[in-house]
């Protein structure tokens, strides 16, 4: 077993020989999509200002949220949701029973098991794409139609589909490893507004702490002056751009209000030590507090699942991981009674292959993976979907990402198959028209 948060660092799995073998491996896969998508967004930019998404008043005023955990690079099936112990592709890990009779999952995921029942999973995911760098985004976007512009990731998608929250908080929170920053990038077509922000290993923005209050004087009398040169500013400029300045001043003042949520020294150490420890217990702890102070989506990130070799132990370590932070979050989500309002999903960007390679690593495999989703709207211990006996393909109906967005928003109480975009005076399907929403999934 390989100790640790990670299977590889990051720059070992740039140049390790288990590595895809592609050119995208040569640079930093997140550094390569985030300029792909800043020429995007820098495009979008000058687009229209954009219509509100006419809504019923009762879907705003519920308070929903989601919880989206990326497993970057893409966790195997076989070793966590979809287990075939003892057969040609199964792998070394047995499977184990769950709470829901007949359901059993692999035995890296003990904690899962028992709350099988508070859960659900899909296992007959089917997907497009068999790379990384075509794979991530749109499966982040639910794989529209292409119309000509960029699409939102679902954490922009989902604060403007709910609108205005009243925690005065930033709406779209992404923890992740590395560098932070604003990440407008991931707001597409719908303007910088709705991108999230990014903390780097669950660490603040710079220059977060708010001065001396002696100099609350000054502060004010330089407040008055940004305002006004904002104004003269604001004259001849677009006014999406200018709101989405005035919105991330907003913000920022909003976090130096509430600091102790960005500052993981301040996590509580039994939390951290109850979700597994290490890094993504850290990170799952810090989304748990923001989602209780009213932030709309939080994102959770972990990476290193590019599992090309050495799956097995990579997964003995990584796995068990998810399992501890995630089992934990759904427990104290419901102690705190926020979890049938709060939508927990866990996600790749596909899954891996039967087949073991040679360097006893699994390959990418979009033909048939899972995803577990669970909380608001979503309804209980159900497992959708099945695949062959072997793990090599799907058994019955096959789901794309379009049904998944489908039922995330169904569940938020929006109508996906109602509620549009309206960029500019164009109206745009807020999910691919072609998919509907899983009904056995519906609560």
């Amino acid at each position: 077993m390989v100790g640790g948060d990670a299977c590889f660092s990051e720059v070992e799995l740039m140049h390790h020989p288990f590595a895809c073998g592609t050119s995208e491996h040569s640079v930093s896969r997140r550094r390569a999509i985030q300029a792909a998508l800043g020429a995007a967004g820098i495009a979008s930019i000058g687009s229209s200002p954009l219509g509100e998404v006419a809504l019923a008043e009762e879907v705003r005023q519920k308070k929903k949220q989601v919880l989206f955990v990326w497993l970057d690079g893409a966790m195997s099936q076989f070793e966590s949701w979809d287990p075939k112990p003892g057969t040609t592709f199964g792998g070394p890990f047995r499977s184990i029973p769950t709470a829901l009779p007949g359901i059993h999952l692999s035995e890296l995921m003990p904690k899962m098991a028992t709350r099988l029942d508070r859960f659900s999973v899909v296992r007959s995911m089917h997907t497009k794409f068999e790379d990384h760098s075509r794979a991530v985004v749109p499966i982040q976007q639910g794989d529209p139609k292409n119309r000509g512009v960029p699409y939102p990731f679902l954490g922009s998608a989902v604060v403007k589909l709910l609108g205005e929250n009243d925690s005065g908080l930033p709406p779209y929170i992404h923890i992740k490893p590395g560098s932070g920053g604003f990440m407008f990038q991931d707001a597409g077509f719908l303007g910088p507004k709705y991108g999230a922000l990014a903390l780097g290993d669950g660490k603040p923005p710079n220059n977060l702490v708010v001065p001396d209050p002696a100099l609350a004087a000054r502060d004010e009398a330089r407040k008055a002056l940004r305002e006004k040169l904002n104004r003269r500013f604001a004259r001849h400029r677009r006014p999406e751009n200018i709101d989405s300045y005035n919105h991330t001043y907003h913000m920022a003042e909003q976090m130096a209000r509430h600091a102790h949520l960005f500052d993981p020294a301040r996590l509580k150490a039994e939390d951290v030590a109850r979700y597994g420890g290490g890094e993504l217990a850290r990170h799952m702890v810090q989304a748990r507090q923001l989602l209780e102070a009213g932030v709309t989506f939080v994102k959770v990130t972990m990476f290193h699942w590019d599992t090309h070799g050495d799956n097995f132990n990579c997964h003995l370590d990584g796995v068990p991981q998810v399992d501890a932070a995630l089992a934990a979050l759904l427990d104290d989500l419901i102690a705190r009674g926020l979890y049938d309002q709060t939508l927990v999903m866990v996600l790749s960007e596909f899954g891996r292959t039967p087949k073991i390679n040679a360097r006893v690593g699994r390959d990418h495999w979009p033909e048939c993976w899972s995803l577990g989703l669970g909380g608001g709207g979503i309804k209980p211990g159900m497992v959708v979907g099945k695949t062959n006996d072997l793990g090599t393909f799907n058994a019955n109906e096959e789901y794309d990402i379009g049904h998944v967005f489908h039922t995330v928003f169904k569940a938020l109480g929006i109508d996906s198959k109602k509620a549009e975009y309206d960029n500019g005076g164009q109206p745009l399907p807020i999910a691919h028209d072609d998919y509907a929403p899983i009904g056995a999934l519906l609560a």
